[in-house]
């Protein structure tokens, strides 16, 4: 299978850097080709800009946004790996979504103005990897922004059988060595069964 792994941390020796590292060996160790997006490393620009957003009823021209939508088309799965901050997607993650998962890309608009079409049934999976600040009760009961919009959201534009994964460490700010190396070991377990 074909996975997109997309990474968003502006550290590079965060803890997440371990989580993708981790999530690209085992992916690649299961025989799957993959492919990485690392949005800080490339100075992905997330913010959607006056011209680009007047001209959302077709694909975006910006040449920047060719690979990422070449990247979308390729991909039969996506994994997602990042910290969730307030409870949601860090900006620059949200930016990646609003502009390359556009129109005639992820989904075309009907003219008549009936129900969007998707273009992104050939992804079958989709996963998300998370570090959350707060414990997990704390994140359900502020209702897990970060987790619907890409579980819900974005899922719903995918293959209508698709499989999705969320895998969380919960409480990082007062994660150990411990609970970082189990934390690790499940996400292999995890993801050798995706």
């Amino acid at each position: 299978m074909r996975y997109l792994v997309v990474y968003c941390h502006p550290v590079p020796e965060s803890f997440a850097a371990a989580v993708r590292d981790t999530a690209i060996a085992a992916l690649s160790d299961s025989g799957h080709e993959v492919r990485l997006v690392d949005l800080y490393a490339e100075g992905f620009n997330p913010v959607l800009g006056a011209d680009e957003r007047r001209n959302m009823d077709r694909a975006p021209t910006d040449p920047a946004l060719a690979p990422h939508i070449e990247n979308i088309r390729w991909a039969q799965a996506v994994l997602f790996v990042y910290p969730t901050w307030w409870y949601g997607l860090p900006a620059m993650l949200k930016g990646w979504l609003d502009r390359a998962w556009a129109t005639d890309v992820a989904f075309s608009l009907p003219p008549d103005g009936g129900r969007i079409v998707s273009l992104v049934q050939h992804i079958s999976r989709i996963g998300v990897i998370t570090t959350c600040g707060a414990p997990w009760w704390i994140s359900v009961l502020i209702g897990q922004p970060g987790r619907k919009t890409i579980l819900r959201g974005v899922r719903a534009l995918c293959a209508p059988t698709a499989r999705t994964l969320y895998v969380a460490h919960y409480d990082m700010d007062r994660s150990t060595p411990a609970s970082r190396a189990w934390f690790l070991e499940k996400v292999k377990k995890k993801l050798a069964g995706f």
